[in-house]
């Protein structure tokens, strides 16, 4: 949240009206977030109803701003979304300068959030468990955005439209997420890799590597 400067109350009036209003504004921001969360993970209203008990109506209207977010709303919300209460609300700093991600299930993978802010390109690591029994099945999903992954350990099979492929560690894929798209494990190890996912189609900028020398080179791959 923004930093706003303190005045002192002229004319021997209070400061409850500043306050009052800084209070107004942080309330206003908690329904975009919680919108802007719901979309980054990829859940629908009533998946997020079922899981926190709140009625499809009140979420919905929490979201649009109808109706006023409570601590009785607020805790199973941060529960479902794996994040800290104060990021929900956007609450200022406390000074610790420590930056503390708190890990979330979903899907039967562990996600781990590598980025504070919501919206724009967020960073997750995420670890798979291995397979203890033949592969599930491999379903599809399309949805705005786009992907990029970067596998740290393990073996990633990624099956991107009619391409059929598995990701080794320090192996890179980037992909519109409007193709359809599944990956899974591949083997009885955990695999561990990187996620970079920008929800409004954001691109991963990456900078050209310089060609080595001996062609002549002083060039650049892309």
């Amino acid at each position: 949240m923004a930093a706003h400067e303190h005045h002192e109350p002229e004319d021997g009036g209070t400061a409850h009206g500043a306050d009052d209003d800084e209070f107004s504004s942080v309330l206003t921001g908690v329904g975009p977030r919680l919108r802007a969360l719901r979309t980054e993970r990829g859940t629908t209203l009533a998946q997020l109803s079922e899981t926190t008990g709140i009625s499809l109506s009140t979420l919905s209207r929490l979201e649009s701003g109808g109706r006023k977010p409570t601590l009785e709303l607020l805790l199973p919300l941060a529960k479902a979304y794996g994040v800290q209460l104060d990021e929900l609300v956007g609450a200022p700093d406390t000074g610790d300068p420590r930056v503390t991600f708190r890990p979330f299930n979903r899907h039967g993978m562990t996600f781990v959030p590598l980025t504070r802010h919501i919206g724009g390109v967020n960073a997750y690591k995420q670890v798979m468990p291995g397979l203890t029994g033949p592969p599930g099945p491999v379903e599809q999903r399309v949805h705005e955005g786009y992907e990029w992954l970067y596998v740290l350990s393990g073996r990633l099979r990624l099956v991107l439209g009619e391409h059929d492929l598995v990701l080794k560690a320090g192996e890179v894929a980037e992909f519109d997420t409007r193709t359809p798209h599944w990956w899974g494990n591949v083997g009885p190890e955990p695999v561990e890799f990187l996620s970079l996912f920008g929800p409004q189609g954001e691109r991963m900028h990456v900078r050209a590597k310089p060609r080595e020398s001996g062609r002549g080179g002083d060039g650049a791959r892309a």
